[in-house]
């Protein structure tokens, strides 16, 4: 009888061995199980599976075992989960997260690695909360610093953005979490964000807004791109021809999947034909509410099927796009072989530490007011909202609930316990709001003082300290650095400028600290010492900060982006092209992108203005000297060429410098920019040591869009290669000739 049985179980597991669908089946390719899978699925499934189901999820196949598909958003950690067709909170306990320093302070690090540690660390938190896809990163061109994301963003320099978002996606996607590469793309500006038609010459599209999407694709191998809200060519780029058909899929073969913005489809039509491959948040998008649950009604559902059946759709397109999804699939949700992750674990806080520890850029150090010396010190007066408000809550969809959040003035008391006294005084009131989008930061920021009297304080506390550390800058509210909304002017709100100035006349040792992702105006500058630009650093912001005031940390950030003096110093405003034209229906905007390929330094070499602090400035606490510049040879057909530069460590203390390599093209038959970054290398160096470093480019860094021949073009002749440490200041430079 027992032989019988045990025949019997034999039998029936050698019958369901044969029987395991090959979609199933791990020996066999990608492409395969994929093939299977679509010949059994029916119409229904198929369309059910490139829409929503609710806010951040898609379903899968139940039938053929195929789990929901699960997103989030970042790209500065998981948000937390809201319910399914609403935007209030769930209300769970355990979807708390690391804030990472935001996309700004990342790239001021100038350092691919940590943006690689940055994608691992996120993605391991992504898996903990059982997420399939981060939306994130974001590598939209820094072209204004009204620019309500763009401290969601990698600055200004298309090669610099290139060679950080890399690192981030593959770190991320190794662990089987996708990374949705936002937004694809000229989405360089927030006002009027779903009417903004982009006019912009392809040289200029090419140089300047699509090479770092390029590097994630070709380079990073991302699994997903998310189109943008705005238009280009008059097609929306969640559906748009040319971005998504001709650029991403045909030239640069992106075998991943388009996921749309939240209510960036429009369109049945072209949402089907114009490269669209799993749809979100249309009708319920959060922006206006069109029915609860109503995700059968999205362009790619219903109405697609019943064309379908109709006759006016052949199934070619759609299953180029459930094979797009099912890819995504087997990539992360089916992929067996990853882990569980981790959430908020201590290496993820030593990882937003380290990284803010990097990118925090000081920016100037008159008289070497900064480190502070804490055995000659007494008494700090620390002033401003910013040095006790939150700034994980609020700034749009990249809002995150932390685990914790230490602010700068609970920062440094922790680092001067026992040794400095420290008192505050808040200098001025900005945003008391403390709650966005039902996390609550439990702050009591109300007010009654007036303006007159909050300044009065300071100032009065401020003579009798050593030193008077004042946290400014921005928030996350609306109309500073948000979703939604750009600024309105590019000068300090909340009146902070007067407060600067009379800080700085009842002590000279000032140290302001900027919190912010965008540039501001600094009329004050020549009267206050120290500044330093402090970002929006996450959860360790106040740990971060205080390491680099006092000198635990040796600063070495480099600034991502151009500061400006004023607009006046950009091309977007001084050509007077921004925000852009209404038509007559009042539809649509126009924005011409007038200054083409001269963003930021482009710019400001071109017009020989010099801002207020360049792009790759950076100060340090201690000094290096950059010399003896040397091609491996002067003359190259092919463009390769390796540039060997040394650098000494000439101060008192070990520290990290950046040399930079930019090129200039001597003569052209197209005017091309003063000079461009094409290398850099990170190096750190103990007191008198020195290093070789070497840097290398190839022919596309020697080339320009040809517009003439629609490719890459790069003409004989002299070139001059320029090294330093900052884009105003390059002390060595050779030159040498492409054949």
């Amino acid at each position: 009888m027992k032989k019988l049985l045990l025949s019997a179980v034999l039998l029936c597991a050698a019958t369901l061995s044969a029987q395991t669908p090959i979609y199933l089946d791990e020996t066999k390719s990608t492409e395969t199980r994929i093939s299977d899978a679509m010949q059994r699925m029916t119409l229904a499934e198929k369309i059910a599976l490139i829409h929503a189901q609710s806010k951040f999820s898609s379903p899968g196949v139940k039938r053929l075992g195929i789990p929901d598909f699960w997103t989030d958003d970042g790209p500065h950690g998981v948000r937390p989960d809201v319910l399914w067709d609403e935007w209030r909170q769930a209300g769970q306990t355990n979807d708390s997260c690391v804030a990472f320093p935001a996309l700004t302070c990342l790239t001021a690090t100038w350092n691919p690695e940590l943006s690689r540690l940055y994608g691992h660390s996120l993605g391991e938190e992504a898996l903990y909360r059982g997420k399939n896809m981060i939306l994130g990163p974001g590598v939209n061109i820094y072209r204004t610093p009204l620019g309500g994301r763009n401290f969601e963003y990698m600055g200004e320099d298309p090669y610099l953005s290139s060679r950080m978002v890399v690192p981030y996606v593959q770190g991320m996607q190794a662990l089987g979490v996708a990374s949705c590469v936002k937004h694809f793309c000229l989405n360089n500006d927030e006002e009027y964000r779903h009417q903004v038609n982009v006019v912009v010459s392809d040289r200029a599209l090419h140089e300047i807004y699509l090479p770092a999407f390029e590097a994630a694709v070709k380079e990073g191998h991302a699994w997903g791109i998310m189109g943008a809200y705005n238009l280009y060519k008059d097609q929306h780029n969640c559906h748009n021809e040319i971005l998504l058909n001709q650029i991403l899929k045909r030239d640069w073969g992106f075998d991943g999947v388009v996921v749309s913005d939240w209510g960036g489809a429009h369109d049945t039509e072209q949402a089907v034909k114009n490269g669209l491959d799993m749809e979100f948040g249309t009708w319920t998008d959060g922006l206006q509410m069109g029915a609860t649950n109503a995700y059968d009604n999205y362009f790619m559902a219903k109405a697609y099927a019943d064309a379908i059946l109709a006759g006016k759709y052949t199934t070619k397109e759609l299953d180029d796009k459930v094979r797009r999804v099912l890819r995504l699939f087997f990539r992360t949700s089916m992929n067996r072989n990853r882990s569980n992750g981790f959430l908020c674990s201590e290496a993820h806080y030593e990882a937003a530490q380290k990284i803010a520890h990097e990118g925090i850029v000081l920016l100037q150090n008159e008289g070497n007011v900064l480190p502070i010396d804490v055995e000659k010190t007494h008494r700090i007066l620390v002033v401003g909202e910013n040095a006790i408000k939150m700034m994980t809550v609020g700034g749009g969809s990249s809002s995150l609930k932390a685990q914790h959040e230490i602010s700068p003035l609970q920062g440094l008391k922790e680092r001067l316990a026992g040794k400095v006294e420290i008192d505050y005084a808040r200098g001025y009131v900005g945003s008391t709001r403390t709650s966005y989008n039902g996390v609550s930061t439990k702050e009591d920021l109300n007010e009654t003082r007036s303006a007159a009297e909050l300044r009065a304080e300071a100032v009065e506390k401020a003579k009798g300290a050593d030193y008077v550390i004042l946290f400014g800058g921005l928030n996350k509210s609306s109309y500073q650095d948000s979703e939604g909304h750009d600024r309105k002017q590019m000068e300090l709100p909340y009146a902070q400028d007067s407060l600067i100035v009379a800080l700085a006349q009842a002590n000279k040792r000032l140290v302001y600290v900027n919190i912010s992702g965008n540039a501001v105006c600094m009329p004050w500058k020549k009267q206050v010492p120290a500044i330093v630009q402090g970002w929006f650093i996450g959860s360790e912001a106040g740990h971060a900060l205080a390491s680099v005031l006092v000198g635990d940390v040796c600063p070495s950030g480099k600034l991502p982006f151009t500061w400006p003096n004023s607009l006046q110093e950009v091309g977007a405003h001084a050509l007077n092209t921004y925000p852009g034209t209404w038509r007559e229906d009042k539809k649509i905007i126009d924005e011409e992108y007038k200054e083409g390929i001269f963003v930021g330094y482009r710019w400001a070499d071109r017009q020989k203005t010099k801002p207020c602090f360049a792009f790759g400035h950076g100060l340090s606490y201690t000094t290096f000297q950059i010399s003896n510049l040397c091609a491996d040879r002067k003359e190259t057909t092919d463009g390769n060429i390796n540039f060997t530069v040394n650098v000494r460590n000439t101060g008192n203390r070990e520290g990290a410098e950046v040399v930079q390599l930019y090129i200039s093209d001597t003569k052209c038959s197209v005017e091309r920019p003063v000079k461009e970054l094409k290398a850099f290398r990170k190096v750190w160096l103990k007191p008198g040591e020195s290093r070789d470093v070497t840097l290398s480019i190839d022919r596309r860094a020697l080339s320009f869009w040809d517009e003439t021949k629609n490719g890459w073009t790069a003409e004989p002749g002299e070139f001059v290669a320029l090294v330093g440490n900052a884009s105003d200041n390059l002390t060595c430079k050779t030159k040498f000739t492409l054949k």
